[in-house]
């Protein structure tokens, strides 16, 4: 699917990187905040990296779909873990994006805009052989081939940013635990088509990080999360300016943090607050006490 922005502007590109909203546990005060800089600074798209709910719950995505319809910028939507049903696995399997109806649109939907293109990679699946809870990332074949398709339609020169859910790292660092299955492979495979960077969420910290691999390095940008389910941050959301060949990444947060000290140095497991000696941790070290409960 694919989604024509207007090519009648010049100079620097605006993007907003949001994810891990998660209604049913969303955080009201950044979500006002986040739709007021909208409002007010008209970027000229929005991506958002999945987790649009915490439970995937019918009132939560009622909640999540009328807040993004309001937003009055190209959108574009990734499907985090969360937004697939947890209690009903018919659904799940057979009709899993059912529950997206009012913004069909704009799910896994590509965004060309003059001389760059947001391109959808589906790292989520409906369930994993390999491992349970189907929570971690998976990047199946037809996905990949999927996204190059689409990364291969486009003229030479134009620039590239891929949207997924999950962080590519394939083994976690200090102990080779598996996180996102075929991510090395899709790292080496995107560096080779060039890609600009892969914005990503699903942490719950944001990031930006380069990855070394064999077809050559690979920027890998993370979004913070706009719940209550925090990790080492405050809420937060990216600012991303794409001018030529320079891509500024700054997360905007309520409390005012540093960006160098709000992004964490390596990628953790999932979105639960450290508590683990030798988990990534932000800077700012903003860890809460206890997980709010997800009822």
């Amino acid at each position: 699917m694919h989604g024509k922005v207007s090519d009648m502007f010049s100079g620097p590109i605006k993007l907003f990187h949001l994810s891990d909203i998660h209604f049913g546990l969303e955080d009201r005060r950044a979500l006002s905040w986040v739709e007021a800089c909208i409002t007010r600074e008209k970027p000229h798209a929005v991506a958002i990296t999945g987790d649009l709910t915490m439970r995937a719950r019918h009132r939560e995505f009622d909640a999540a779909n009328a807040w993004i319809s309001a937003l009055d910028v190209p959108v574009t939507v990734e499907v985090g873990n969360h937004d697939l049903p947890y209690f009903n696995l018919i659904e799940r399997f057979v009709t899993p994006y059912k529950r997206f109806a009012r913004i069909k649109r704009l799910v896994e939907a590509q965004l060309d805009l003059p001389g760059l293109a947001i391109v959808p990679l589906k790292t989520t699946t409906r369930g994993q052989w390999q491992r349970f809870p189907w929570s971690n990332g998976w990047v199946t074949e037809r996905a990949l081939d999927e996204t190059l398709d689409a990364i291969d339609s486009h003229p030479p020169g134009t620039r590239i940013l891929i949207a997924a859910h999950h962080p590519l790292t394939e083994r976690r660092e200090r102990d080779g635990k598996l996180l996102t299955i075929n991510g090395t492979r899709t790292m080496e495979v995107l560096a080779g088509r060039g890609v600009a960077a892969v914005l990503s969420g699903h942490i719950h910290d944001p990031f930006d990080l380069t990855v070394d691999t064999a077809a050559g390095p690979l920027r890998m940008i993370g979004a913070g999360t706009l719940s209550r389910r925090i990790r080492s941050t405050p809420p937060s959301f990216n600012e991303i300016v794409i001018d030529g060949a320079r891509i500024h990444v700054t997360a905007r947060n309520l409390e005012h943090v540093a960006t160098p000290d709000m992004q964490i140095r390596q990628v953790p497991e999932n979105a639960l607050p450290p508590r683990e000696s030798g988990e990534p941790v932000a800077p700012v070290g903003a860890v809460p006490p206890v997980d709010p409960p997800v009822h």
